[in-house]
């Protein structure tokens, strides 16, 4: 097969990766993995460990005890023989602390999303889908083959009127309860109500809320007092504050049920391995133990966000603004090269002329390690002409 450029030339098979990557390098959408070494010594505000646990001894060793008892791997999908009795003991101990009737673990965040709506919409019905949701429910939307409408984020209205204007079999309103990019809440109760009064579902992603925000650090959902309530699933992730790997689905017992029958990414993908499973029960414990990580995180996000004239953070992501990729990817250079590591996004991830630094913090942070990392990430953004 041959495909054209956009000068006529023909090229064969992936001839045209070439020039792709010339086009993403000349855009400044150029990406690299960088290895992290056991011992590196860069002082950490990219990663989503919330609340400090990764490198938790009680979790570490929870991790380590699983792999001796059950092994290196689940060996098999989750329906066949990959579902240990750590798995269950997980599920039981994630259903109690979102106040659920059940939770069905999958291998990430990621494949819960796409599972859990491609499980619950199909062809003929109709999926209302926020502008800010994370990549993960936009493709579950996408795999639905559902009619799928994009409103602008956090616009319940919209979402009252595209329920309104576009009956259908079954309807999903699906939406992050905080935004991935900025941390910002969305409006979880107002969007609950739209979608009660339509006879809709509401999916809400509270990937960057568990261990964030909500009563002990349970999300945004339970924090407005709509744990556990009808027609809402909530779908979170065991990679971020829980410090291990994995995702999970909550809601009702029949929910569980269906999508162990109907999720695909549960159905056909290998069950998680049993050193997460582990790890996760260990962080999840240690949150139930010790709530006041939940404050200290968003304590450290509001310290960083005052000493870089950010506005006041609402969960633990402080997002700073350059607008040219290439700028941006340079000031993370320049942080780096100053022992602070952060993040970088630009296009796709967020729209054209925002690319930023995104700064996440961690509930194990000193105030000497928050004030060095405003110090030398306020050199950076100045270095590249942006403060």
């Amino acid at each position: 097969m041959t495909s054209t450029t956009a000068t006529g030339v023909q090229q064969r098979g992936l001839g045209w990766l070439a020039a792709d990557a010339a086009d993403r390098s000349a855009a400044g959408l150029h990406r690299e993995l960088r290895a992290r070494t056991a011992d590196d010594q860069l002082l950490n505000l990219a990663s989503n460990d919330y609340l400090g646990l990764s490198t938790h001894p009680d979790v570490v060793a929870a991790a380590g005890a699983a792999a001796s008892s059950f092994g290196g791997g689940a060996g098999a999908s989750r329906l066949v023989s990959g579902t240990t009795a750590l798995h269950a003991e997980l599920e039981a101990e994630l259903a109690d602390f979102f106040g659920t009737e059940a939770a069905l673990v999958f291998s990430s965040g990621y494949l819960a999303n796409v599972g859990v709506i491609a499980a619950l919409a199909g062809r003929g019905d109709l999926i209302v889908s926020d502008a800010g949701s994370h990549a993960s429910l936009i493709d579950g939307c996408r795999l639905s083959r559902a009619n799928v409408l994009v409103v602008d984020r956090g616009d319940v209205q919209a979402v009252r009127d595209a329920l309104a204007s576009h009956p259908a079999r079954r309807a999903l309103v699906v939406t992050d309860s905080i935004y991935s990019v900025d941390g910002a809440v969305a409006p979880i109760a107002e969007l609950y109500g739209a979608a009660q009064d339509f006879g809709a579902t509401l999916i809400v992603d509270e990937a960057h809320a568990l261990g964030v925000r909500g009563p002990g650090g349970r999300g945004v959902v339970a924090e407005q007092g709509l744990a556990g309530a009808p027609d809402l699933v909530v779908t979170t992730v065991l990679s971020k504050s829980m410090g291990a790997q994995g995702g999970a689905a909550l809601g009702p017992a029949l929910l569980r049920d269906h999508l162990i029958d109907r999720a695909r990414t549960f159905i056909f993908d290998t069950g998680l391995a049993p050193a997460s499973v582990g790890a996760a029960r260990a962080a999840l414990r240690i949150l139930r133990a010790e709530p006041a990580r939940v404050d200290q995180t968003r304590k450290a996000a509001c310290s960083i966000a005052r000493l870089l004239g950010a506005p006041e953070p609402e969960a633990a992501v402080v997002s700073l603004i350059v607008g040219d990729p290439d700028r941006a990817v340079r000031a993370a250079q320049l942080c780096r090269e100053r022992g602070v590591l952060v993040g970088c996004f630009r296009p796709p991830s967020v729209p054209v002329g925002t690319s930023r630094l995104r700064l996440t913090v961690r509930a194990d942070l000193t105030d000497d390690e928050i004030t060095t990392a405003a110090t030398h990430i306020a050199a950076a953004l100045r270095e590249v002409g942006v403060r």
